[in-house]
C-alpha cells in the first residue's frame, strides 16, 4: 500500500493508505492546527484506489492550491495546500508518492482562470452592470440529469457510509469501555455508569448489555424522547442488538461499538449540511417547482437564500427541514439521510416561520416556560427546565423584557423570541423563513447580525429573506432562480460580479425578463460551481421509493416529550393563559350569551313554556319560538368560540407538532378549556332565557328540575356547536373564510330545527334534519316543555316524536348531540393531519 508524507507547520506525518486522516482544530482530528482561520473539521486525506487526495467538505475560510479555491485536488509530490487563507495560512506540503508503483501519476492539480461572467456559452460579454440584450441570449451547452437508478454519480465520491448513516472520519469525542457480563446505564442523573448531560436525555434513559459470549445490547429504560438504532426509534422499554456497523442515538449523542469500546459523537453543532439533485414535483410530476438543487453547507455558518418570488424559496425551505420531502435527492445532516432518521434528528433541528409561532397575548419568560415544559421530557424538573429558559433569554439579550408581552415588542425582538424558542433544544441547524419582513433597515441589521453571532457561536444558520441589505454578513448565498433551480451558490461579495450587474436589483431584474433562459446552466458551467457546489452535486438522485421508507411515519409519531395526559394538562394551562390575558375574548365570551338570553326574554308567552303535568291542554304558539332562539344562540355562541382558534395557531401546532406534540391531545385541550367556556355561556342563556318564564312543575329525567334539565341539553348543544366550530377551523385555509361559513351554518341548522314547519315524516329533508344539533337539542328541551302540546292545534294534529314528554326520548335526543360531537372530532382529527409536516403522516 502507497504512503504520503504530508508536512504541516514544522511537523511531518506518515500517512497509511488504509484509513483516512482529518485536518482541523478539532482535538480528536488526526492533525490539530490552532488556527482560528482553520475550521474545526476543515479537510479529510484519503487514498482513493488511485491517488491520494484532499478533500474539503465545507469549511469557512477555504483550502487553496495556487491561490485558487478548491474543494478536491490530488495530492502528488510537490503539491502545496493553504488552509483558511491563500497567501499565509498553514502550508500542508506533499511529499512522497502518492500512487501505486506501475500505475499512471495524475497530472499536477492546476485551477482554472475565473471565466468571465457573460462569457461564451452564456449571455454576451458586456461591461459589469450594463443589462443583458433584448434578444434572448444562446443557452450554454448544459443538458438535464436523468433522475434514474442507473445514473452514474460523478467523482470524487462521498465515502461509504455504515447503516447508522454516520460519516467513518468523524472523530469520536469521548471513550467508554464496556464490561462484559455488566450493564452500563445511559442517562442525566448522576448514579448512571455514563451520564448525558442534555435536557432531552431521560434520568435513567437507557442501558447497554455486554453479554459474556461478547454480543452487545441496547435497552430502552422507558425514555421519554426515545433510544434510536440506526435512526429508527425502539419501543419503550425494548431491546436490540447491536454490532460495530449500528449507530445508537440518544438525545444529541451518537454511540457507536469498537471492540469492547462504546465511541460517543456529541452533536455540538459543528457539523456538515449538504442537499443532493433535490426535486419537488406535483401534480402527478407534471409540474416542477424544486429543479434539482444541491449545496453543502460549511459548519458554524451563516447561510441566505435569495431568489425572486416563486423561485422555490419556501418550498426548498420544507424539503430541508424535512416538513414537505423532495419528491427526488436527499438531505444530509453529517452524512446521515435527514428524511430516514427524521424522528431522531429533528430535535436537533430549529425552524422559525415567518409568522410568530408563540402566543402573544403572554409574556416571554412564560411563553417560553411553557414551550419548554412541551419539548422536555415529563421527569426535567421546572428548576431545569428554568434554568434553560434564562440561558436562553440571556443569550439573546432578552433577560429586560421577559416580563413583557410578546405583542407589546417591536418586530425585531418579536423575531428574538421566535428564535429563542427554538434554541430551548439546543439546535445545531436553525433554519429561519423571512425573519426581517416588515421591519425596517435597523432592524433588519439588528436580526441578521443575531443571525450571524449564532454561526460564530457554533450553529449552522440558514435563512430565506428578500432582504438584500446584510448579505455580506453570510459566509454563503444561494440564489435561486425562476424555475426553482440553482442560478448561483458562492461568497456572497463575489455574487453580483458572478452576474455581471452593479445591484441586486438588476439581477433580479434580469431574472424577470429573462424567465426562460438557462440561469441553471450557466452555473454549473461556472468555475464558481466547480469550487463550491461540484461535490454535493456529485451522485445521482435517488427515486421516491428511497425516500421514504414505511417506518419513517411510525417512527416520527411516537416520539413525543411528554405522556399523553402531561401534554394535554400543559397545553390546557396555556390556552387558559391566553384566554385570560385576551380581555378582548372574555368581553365577547361573555356578552355573547347575556345578549342572546335577553332576546329571548323580550318574546312574550302567555303559558310560559309549559303548562304543567295537570294542565296539559294549554296552547302557546310562542313557546316554540323562544325554545327556537335559545337553541339557534346557543348554536352560534358555541361555534362562534371556536371558529378561529385552529386557524390562528396552525403554524404553531405544525412546529410543535414537528418536534413531537400529540394532535389529540392536542385536540383534546382546546375540547376541555372551550368546552369550559361553553358551558358557562349556556347557563348564563338559560338562566336569562328561563328566568322570567313559567316553567313546567316536572321533568323527564329530573324531576322537579326541568329548568336544570333544559340547560343541560342546551350545555350539550354549546360543546357540539363549538365541535362544528372546530371543523370549520381546521379545514379553511384563511380565518376570512371562517365567518361566511359560521354564517350559513347557523343559518341551516335554524331551518331544519323543525319549529318553522314541519320536519318529520318528510322524506330526505327528515333525514338532513338528523345531522343537525339544533334539530335534536330543539327536541330535547321540547321533550321537557311538553312542546308537543304546547304547540298541537286542530290544523297540525301530527305531533313530532321526537318532542314526546319521555325519558327514552329525551335520552335519544341528548345522545345523538354526542354522537354528532364525536364525528365532528374524528373530521378535526383528520382535517389536522394535512397541516403537519409530511414526514409525520401515517
Amino acid at each position: 500500500m502507497p504512503e504520503l508524507v504530508l508536512e504541516l507547520n514544522g511537523r511531518t506525518w506518515n500517512l497509511d493508505a488504509s484509513r483516512s486522516y482529518t485536518l482541523g482544530r478539532d482535538p480528536q482530528a488526526d492533525m490539530v492546527l490552532q488556527d482560528t482561520r482553520v475550521s474545526w473539521r476543515h479537510a479529510i486525506v484519503r487514498w482513493t484506489g488511485q491517488a491520494w487526495t484532499l478533500e474539503d467538505p465545507g469549511s469557512t475560510n477555504g483550502t487553496y492550491v495556487n491561490g485558487q479555491r478548491v474543494q478536491f485536488v490530488p495530492l502528488t509530490p510537490g503539491t502545496v495546500v493553504h488552509l483558511g487563507n491563500a497567501s499565509d495560512g498553514p502550508r500542508l506540503t506533499a511529499s512522497a508518492p502518492a500512487v501505486i508503483a506501475g500505475s499512471q501519476q495524475p497530472p499536477q492539480y492546476q485551477p482554472q482562470p475565473q471565466q468571465p461572467p457573460y462569457g461564451a456559452g452564456g449571455l454576451a460579454a458586456q461591461a459589469p452592470g450594463t443589462p443583458p440584450p433584448h434578444q434572448a441570449p444562446a443557452q450554454p451547452q448544459y443538458q438535464q440529469p436523468q433522475y434514474t437508478p442507473q445514473a452514474q454519480a460523478v467523482p470524487p465520491q462521498r465515502p461509504a457510509q455504515d447503516p447508522g448513516g454516520y460519516a467513518p472520519d468523524r472523530g469520536a469525542t469521548s471513550l467508554h469501555q464496556l464490561a462484559i457480563g455488566k450493564v452500563t446505564r445511559i442517562g442525566r442523573a448522576l448514579e448512571n455508569e455514563l451520564v448525558v448531560s442534555d435536557l432531552q436525555v431521560s434520568r435513567l434513559h437507557a442501558e447497554f448489555l455486554a453479554q459474556p459470549d461478547g454480543r452487545f445490547e441496547i435497552h430502552d429504560l422507558g425514555s421519554h424522547n426515545g433510544t434510536f438504532v440506526n435512526g429508527q426509534r425502539l419501543e419503550k422499554n425494548g431491546r436490540r442488538a447491536i454490532g460495530p456497523q449500528d449507530t445508537v442515538g440518544i438525545g444529541h449523542s451518537t454511540f457507536r461499538l469498537v471492540g469492547n469500546q462504546l465511541q460517543e459523537f456529541v452533536d455540538t453543532g459543528e457539523v456538515s449540511f449538504s442537499a443532493r439533485h433535490l426535486t419537488v414535483q406535483v401534480n402527478g410530476g407534471k409540474l416542477t417547482i424544486l429543479n434539482d438543487v444541491s449545496f453543502g453547507v460549511p459548519e458554524k455558518s451563516l447561510v441566505g437564500v435569495i431568489g425572486p418570488s416563486g423561485s422555490g424559496k419556501s418550498t426548498l425551505l420544507r424539503a430541508l427541514t424535512g416538513y414537505r420531502p423532495a419528491t427526488y435527492g436527499e438531505v444530509l445532516y453529517d452524512g446521515r439521510n435527514l428524511y430516514t432518521h427524521f424522528a431522531e434528528l429533528r430535535n436537533r433541528i430549529g425552524l422559525v416561520p415567518q409568522d410568530d409561532i408563540l402566543h402573544t397575548a403572554l409574556p416571554i419568560r412564560q411563553a417560553l416556560r411553557l414551550a419548554a415544559k412541551l419539548r422536555f421530557p415529563g421527569d426535567v424538573a421546572e428548576a431545569e427546565r428554568n434554568a434553560r429558559v434564562e440561558e436562553v433569554l440571556a443569550e439573546l439579550k432578552l433577560t429586560h423584557h421577559a416580563t413583557k408581552r410578546i405583542s407589546s415588542l417591536s418586530g425585531g425582538q418579536r423575531k428574538r423570541v421566535s428564535v429563542a424558542l427554538e434554541l430551548l433544544t439546543k439546535p445545531s441547524l436553525i433554519f429561519l423563513d423571512e425573519p426581517t419582513s416588515g421591519l425596517d433597515p435597523g432592524m433588519d441589521r439588528d436580526v441578521m447580525q443575531l443571525l450571524r453571532g449564532m454561526a460564530d457561536d457554533g450553529r449552522t444558520v440558514l435563512v430565506v429573506t428578500h432582504s438584500v441589505a446584510e448579505l455580506d454578513l453570510c459566509d454563503r448565498v444561494l440564489v435561486m432562480a425562476p424555475g426553482g433551480g440553482v442560478s448561483y451558490f458562492g461568497p456572497p461579495k463575489e455574487a453580483l460580479n458572478f452576474f455581471g450587474y452593479e445591484t441586486w436589483a438588476d439581477v433580479f431584474s434580469a431574472f424577470e425578463n429573462y424567465r426562460d433562459y438557462d440561469w441553471m446552466g450557466r452555473w454549473r458551467g461556472s468555475q464558481h460551481y466547480q469550487m463550491y457546489a461540484a461535490e454535493s452535486d456529485a451522485g445521482p438522485a435517488q427515486p421516491p421509493q428511497q425516500m421514504a421508507p414505511p417506518q419513517m411515519a411510525a417512527m416520527g409519531q411516537q416520539q413525543k416529550a411528554q405522556t399523553w395526559g402531561s401534554q394535554v394538562w400543559t397545553l390546557m394551562r396555556r390556552y387558559a393563559a391566553v384566554i385570560f390575558a385576551d380581555r378582548g375574548f372574555l368581553g365577547l365570551s361573555l356578552a355573547l350569551p347575556i345578549v342572546l338570553g335577553l332576546v329571548s326574554a323580550v318574546i312574550p308567552a302567555d303559558h310560559g313554556l309549559g303548562p304543567g303535568p295537570l294542565d296539559r291542554q294549554g296552547r302557546n304558539g310562542d313557546a316554540s319560538i323562544i325554545l327556537l332562539v335559545l337553541v339557534v344562540g346557543m348554536c352560534f355562541t358555541g361555534a362562534a368560540n371556536s371558529v378561529r382558534e385552529l386557524i390562528k395557531e396552525r403554524v404553531i401546532y405544525e412546529r410543535e407538532r414537528a418536534v413531537g406534540l400529540s394532535r389529540s391531545a392536542y385536540l383534546m385541550s382546546k375540547v376541555f378549556v372551550l368546552g369550559i367556556v361553553t358551558v358557562v355561556q349556556a347557563a348564563i342563556l338559560a338562566a336569562i332565557g328561563f328566568a322570567p318564564r313559567d316553567m313546567p312543575t316536572d321533568g323527564v329525567i329530573l324531576d322537579g328540575s326541568p329548568a336544570l334539565e333544559m340547560t343541560l341539553v342546551l350545555m350539550a348543544l354549546g360543546c357540539t356547536s363549538m365541535m362544528i366550530g372546530l371543523v370549520i377551523s381546521a379545514l379553511v385555509r384563511t380565518s376570512e373564510m371562517t365567518m361566511p361559513l359560521l354564517v350559513m351554518i347557523s343559518v341551516v341548522q335554524l331551518v331544519f330545527t323543525g319549529a318553522l314547519f314541519k320536519v318529520h315524516g318528510t322524506l330526505g329533508v327528515e333525514q338532513i334534519a338528523w345531522l343537525m344539533p339544533s334539530r335534536w337539542a330543539l327536541a330535547g328541551v321540547g321533550s321537557t316543555a311538553y312542546l308537543n302540546d304546547l304547540s298541537a292545534s286542530p290544523e297540525s294534529p301530527d305531533p313530532d316524536p321526537l318532542w314526546d314528554h319521555e325519558a327514552g326520548i329525551w335520552l335519544l335526543d341528548v345522545l345523538m348531540l354526542g354522537v354528532l360531537a364525536a364525528i365532528c372530532g374524528y373530521f378535526v382529527m383528520k382535517f389536522l393531519r394535512r397541516h403537519e409536516p409530511e414526514v409525520m403522516r401515517n
